[in-house]
């Protein structure tokens, strides 16, 4: 069954990252202000009582904070993840190729499928060692 919560939150879209911004600290003048931030690549995942700073990369899921009202987001995205397809691309949404744009969503569904498969195994071999466990006790009683 496919979770539409998760498809939802895909940020592909620089619009839908600007909208994710429920708090951030910076004015639209500083170079760290919410446009800026969505043009590089990130959506807010702060909260509203703490870590209000906390974003992360739509592409390659790099998290991010303790931003200064100085930081380029670009700058900080290359410095912390030049591996991400998104910072080798080097350009906002708006410029890029609608190519460019599949191969984004790509990677990103590749990610999340890879996070889907280990968390699931993870689950499976926790469930199997504790069944293992349990029959090991059951034997040592007989």
């Amino acid at each position: 069954m496919v979770q539409t919560e998760n498809i939802e939150k895909v940020y592909l879209f620089e619009k839908d990252r600007v909208n994710s911004f429920k708090k951030w600290p910076y004015s639209g003048s500083s170079p760290c202000n919410i446009q800026k931030m969505a043009e590089a690549g990130f959506y807010w995942q702060g909260d509203d009582k703490e870590d209000e700073d906390t974003s992360v990369c739509f592409v390659c899921g790099k998290v991010l904070d303790g931003w200064e009202e100085s930081d380029d987001p670009w700058e900080e995205h290359k410095k912390h993840a030049p591996q991400c397809l998104f910072v080798k691309y080097g350009r906002p949404e708006a410029e890029m190729t609608c190519e460019e744009m599949l191969n984004l969503l790509e990677v990103i569904l590749k990610g999340r499928i890879q996070s889907s498969y280990t968390a699931l195994k993870d689950c499976l071999k926790a469930h199997i060692e504790k069944k293992r466990k349990e029959m090991t006790k059951q034997l040592s009683k007989n």
